[in-house]
């Protein structure tokens, strides 16, 4: 069957058990790799936990107009699983969400993931040495908790003045209501993060008016986006050693950035020069023209891929507004200048909560604090994986291992491979037990904000990367294949108990 066909509808979820081995929280990316890992092992006695009705993660959830990604599609997909059949050099979300149902598919996942499951809370069981996970369908005991859940996977929503009195439609770009017909409609966009970029030259064709409020202006790099050939197709599918180049190719070109976004960022300076050239090339109005000028360095913030955005922003049916949200009314919205605009819906564009991730309030560790509570506004975890007081714990994308310029799936396998190697040594010292110890977590986290003070990161622009303490506790500061030589479980680092370890075969 190929990978463009629909896929068949899921059925109906298997009932919980009542205890596992490991417990996976979440059927994105992370997760699904962490399940094909677990059963090469030879590890079955497992459970994939995914709230929504379809494995995916948040390419399922995701599914606004315009919605794709801003990886190349042959670094945008398991090194084990190789889809020759990319129709884009840049995948759309529909594609993305079919290969990871295929890859569900092709290694028989199903049986092991319960779809409609969300998960409410965990906590550590110190009597019992296994983590009690609480469910809306239930609760089980696992001796492993993975945590899959991803950064992506819930909208942060603004708090603005008089929201709830607004009498027409709201919605984030994350939960997009397709019933509300948008055709000339007056609406309001409120934010200009990734998601935005990609939705506003979607739907301006539709409306009557879109007023677009930016608070910060992106920077902006042509978009190297292209159809792949039919015969590009089947040379990959009869000579899958070339796909691997292409993909290899690719990764290397990637991993050049790291010399702007790290070492010597005054790089930074000819990939400005291209963003620079980009924007006189398609606006000509002076006035838009300085509204779209970035006041920082580029990198700071997430560089943003679009030969449609600066063009969608000159429509004559859109207006840039720079002047901020004031409040909102019931049919409305006042800016900071005083200006009342009249809307019909207002969208949502501002992101997802990354470094307060939702995951880290409801898993409580051995003194019954929550991860939220333990670290205090700013995550830190060693190798982005484990916490001291929550034993058997692993992380799965968790502190300092998001990518500013290159493929998250390659640091989800390197993950994966480390929570491997963790749950085979612990077998091989008949450990029931796992917890990193304080001073590796201490070491390692100093580690990174070393390397992490010169970078373009910390340039003094406001982004996502950094947490509520002004910590950059999102991005990875170095190179991808560092962090992978780096992911190698060391037991000194760890404090191994005594009891039944998991049964991972020796």
């Amino acid at each position: 069957m190929s990978i463009l066909e629909p896929i068949p509808a899921a059925a109906e979820a298997d009932a919980l058990p009542s205890e596992v081995d490991v417990a996976v929280v979440g059927s994105g990316f992370s997760g699904l790799c962490m399940a094909v890992k677990l059963r090469e092992a030879g590890i079955e006695d497992f459970v994939v936990l995914e709230r929504g009705d379809a494995v995916g993660g948040t390419w399922w959830f995701n599914t606004y107009p315009g919605c794709g990604c801003d990886v190349p599609s042959h670094l945008y997909s398991f090194s084990f699983a190789p889809n020759p059949d990319w129709t884009r050099t840049y995948s759309r979300q529909p594609e993305i969400e079919r290969y990871l149902a295929r890859v569900a598919e092709d290694f028989d996942l199903g049986r092991s993931v319960r779809l409609g499951t969300t998960v409410t809370g965990a906590r550590w069981d110190d009597g019992a040495q296994r983590w009690s996970v609480e469910t809306d369908r239930g609760e089980l005991s696992a001796r492993v908790l993975v945590s899959a859940a991803g950064a992506l996977s819930d909208p942060k929503n603004p708090d603005i003045e008089g929201l709830e009195r607004f009498r027409g439609a709201t919605f984030h770009s994350a939960q997009w209501d397709h019933d509300y017909d948008l055709e000339g409609k007056r609406v309001a966009v409120i934010g200009t993060g990734a998601s935005a970029i990609q939705f506003v030259p979607a739907i301006a064709p539709d409306v009557a008016q879109m007023h677009v409020f930016q608070r910060t202006a992106p920077w902006i790099m042509p978009h190297t986006d292209r159809p792949i050939s039919l015969r590009e197709r089947r040379l990959y599918r009869r000579f899958p050693l070339l796909q691997k180049l292409v993909r290899g190719g690719i990764y290397s070109a990637r991993e050049l950035l790291v010399l702007g976004f790290v070492k010597q960022p005054r790089l930074m300076k000819l990939v400005e020069r291209l963003a620079r050239r980009h924007m006189d090339e398609q606006i000509s109005d002076p006035e838009l023209r300085r509204k779209v000028e970035p006041g920082y360095t580029i990198g700071c913030k997430r560089i943003l891929p679009s030969n449609k955005w600066y063009p969608a922003l000159g429509r004559d049916n859109v207006e840039l507004v720079t002047d901020g949200v004031a409040e909102v009314r019931e049919h409305s919205i006042v800016t900071g200048a005083g200006e009342e605009i009249a809307v019909d819906a207002i969208i949502f564009g501002t992101g997802f909560n990354v470094t307060d991730m939702p995951v880290a309030s409801y898993i409580r560790g051995r003194d019954g604090r929550t991860l939220d509570e333990h670290w205090q506004g700013s995550p830190r975890a060693h190798l982005g994986s484990t916490v001291p007081g929550f034993p058997n714990l692993f992380m799965l994308l968790g502190p300092n291992t998001g990518l500013g310029h290159s493929s998250m799936v390659y640091m989800i396998e390197s993950q994966v491979a480390y929570v491997i190697d963790a749950l085979k040594e612990m077998r091989r010292r008949g450990a029931g037990t796992a917890e990193v110890r304080p001073e590796a977590v201490r070491d390692f986290n100093d580690g990174i904000d070393e390397r992490m003070r010169d970078t373009v990161w910390n340039t003094g622009c406001s982004s996502w990367y950094l947490d509520a303490t002004g910590r950059n506790s999102t991005l990875w500061p170095d190179w991808t294949f560092a962090f992978r030589r780096a992911s190698r479980f060391d037991p000194t680092a760890y404090e191994l108990g005594a009891g039944t370890p998991a049964r991972v075969p020796a």
